[in-house]
């Protein structure tokens, strides 16, 4: 069967997705190439860079002596010091000469041998390597390109940032001294923080070495439509039955457009669906429930772009102090570039802008996060441990008892935290909602938080199991016309989900309040409703 979908960063359907990496690639020529700009493809692992770059490569090379190297082919003992770098580069860029025939053509063999010459001398620096690599530009038949993909893998030695600063006075002085015509890097990084990853005080940690980049702001990611586009030729094929449109919708989503999120999800659908009980045939998979399916698979893959997520965590507390804000107390964070912790959920592409406020990327990487941050509270936390205990009241003949998980959160929480004051609730409130739910559906159902209805107040998580799924609303109470205006946006949404019975958790400071479950009619709509 033809591969459609690969997981190394992007979806590779065929024509459609092309078509689109060409557009990219022309944009990339006609407005950062051919106008001589040095910058930096950064953008989160696995948003399909090694592609774009390896590609572009090849769409320059009529116009342009393309130098394409990889910097994960040098080991950290390659940038020990000066003349170890320049004899590692030279080499590197032999192998580069030795494979490709038409890159030879297109330079001065003298100054190709005057630059390979520096191995043989001591101590030759960055100084001699430039003015050899000057040289090469000055005698090339075509403007040199040179394109640097995985620049993290160097970013931690002070030789690169002295190599960017070669980089940066070569170019500054382009007039009098010949010098690449265009630099490319990519990597996940900004150079604005490279130092970040050297030294951590404030001084220093900003001084950028590469200031003269010019910003790279391409939208990388998919949109719906450019999904459903690599859908149809995939459905032209294979002729699954599947609501292209519909399809598209869900997976974006989930994804936000996330390059690898999006591959992998169809990758799991096409692969490894079909073999799970309840999925006899392809109008079975390519919905909206065999979707939640490929969600599940993947939440719980140890994949490298989950792995480099825990790490950047645990390197950035105050990035994850963020993240904790938004997930579990509902804060909505004004956007501001200059705030070191958004800023570097930005550029790690955990966070994104939208609307003058930060939210979480996707809602795959929320469920994720909010996933591991409930693994790492669980091992001290009595509610996380009475939902254990609890869980065996809540499940009938296999389908979840929502009513009933309301109803004994509501006694316990009132027992244990009913005495507390307001600010207390509204910080650990819909925490320990979710700490408590999350037992009782691990192993056989998700949930998230829905970001379009967050905010201070108000948190609607989203519980998928089974095939089911349940509408909770948190609130905090702000009196009864509030409450009223709540059940009405809740029975709203409703109407989007398609369901016909949500639930209310509200956090109520009134003395006076009415603790318990009661039932709401609405229409032709019933809202379950738990005041703590």
């Amino acid at each position: 069967m033809r591969r459609y979908f690969n997981t190394e960063g992007c979806c590779r359907p065929g024509i459609h997705y092309m078509v689109r990496l060409d557009e990219r690639l022309d944009e990339i020529k006609r407005l950062y190439v051919e106008r001589g700009k040095y910058f930096v493809i950064n953008r989160g692992r696995q948003y399909g860079k090694t592609t774009t770059l390896r590609e572009l490569a090849e769409y320059l090379k009529n116009d342009y002596a393309v130098l394409s190297m990889d910097f994960q082919a040098l080991g950290t003992d390659n940038f020990a010091d000066g003349p170890t770098f320049v004899t590692s580069f030279i080499e590197y860029l032999e192998e580069i000469y030795a494979r490709k025939e038409g890159l030879r053509n297109d330079m001065c063999t003298e100054a190709y041998q005057e630059l390979l010459s520096l191995k043989s001398r001591e101590k030759a620096g960055l100084d001699k390597l430039f003015r050899g690599l000057s040289r090469m530009c000055e005698t090339a038949k075509k403007p040199v390109v040179l394109i640097i993909d995985e620049v993290d893998g160097a970013s931690n030695n002070q030789i690169f940032i002295d190599f960017l600063a070669q980089l940066r006075r070569y170019y500054l002085d382009r007039d009098s001294s010949p010098t690449f015509h265009s630099v490319i890097l990519a990597g996940v990084y900004d150079i604005k923080n490279l130092k970040l990853k050297i030294r951590r005080d404030d001084e220093h940690q900003y001084n950028s070495p590469w200031n003269i980049a010019a910003r790279f702001n391409m939208e990388m990611s998919f949109s719906a439509d450019q999904i459903a586009r690599m859908l149809q030729e995939y459905e032209d094929d294979q002729s699954t039955g599947m609501d292209v449109k519909a399809m598209a919708s869900c997976i974006y989503e989930y994804t936000s457009g996330y390059p690898y999120l999006v591959s992998a999800l169809c990758k799991f659908l096409d692969e490894d669906i079909p073999e799970r009980d309840g999925f006899a045939d392809c109008g079975d998979i390519w919905t909206e429930e065999g979707v939640r399916e490929a969600v599940k698979i993947l939440l719980n893959e140890n994949i490298p772009l989950f792995g480099s997520m825990v790490r950047q965590l645990d390197l950035y507390p105050e990035l994850k102090d963020v993240l904790k804000q938004i997930l579990y107390e509902g804060q909505r964070i004004a956007f501001s570039p200059d705030t070191k912790s958004i800023n570097i959920g930005l550029m790690f592409g955990f966070l994104k802008e939208n609307e003058g406020q930060i939210v979480i990327a996707n809602r795959i990487f929320e469920m994720r996060l909010m996933n591991l941050f409930i693994s790492e509270e669980s091992v001290q936390s009595d509610v996380f441990k009475q939902g254990q205990s609890d869980t065996n009241q809540f499940i009938r003949n296999g389908w979840l008892d929502m009513n009933r998980v309301l109803e004994k959160f509501v006694e316990y929480f009132q027992e244990i935290y009913g005495d507390n004051d307001e600010k207390f609730i509204k910080k650990y409130g819909r925490k320990f909602f979710l700490l408590y739910l999350k037992p009782i559906i691990n192993g056989t159902g998700n949930y998230y938080l829905e970001a379009q209805t967050r905010d201070t107040g108000r948190t609607d998580v989203v519980v998928d199991y089974r095939g089911e799924q349940f509408i909770v609303e948190m609130k905090i109470w702000r009196g009864n016309e509030y409450n009223e205006r709540g059940e009405e946006q809740l029975a709203g949404y409703l109407d989007y989900f398609r369901r016909k019975k949500g639930y209310m958790l509200s956090f109520n400071f009134n003395r006076k309040k009415d603790v318990g479950v009661k039932t709401i009619a609405l229409g032709d709509r019933v809202i379950v409703e738990a005041v703590v």
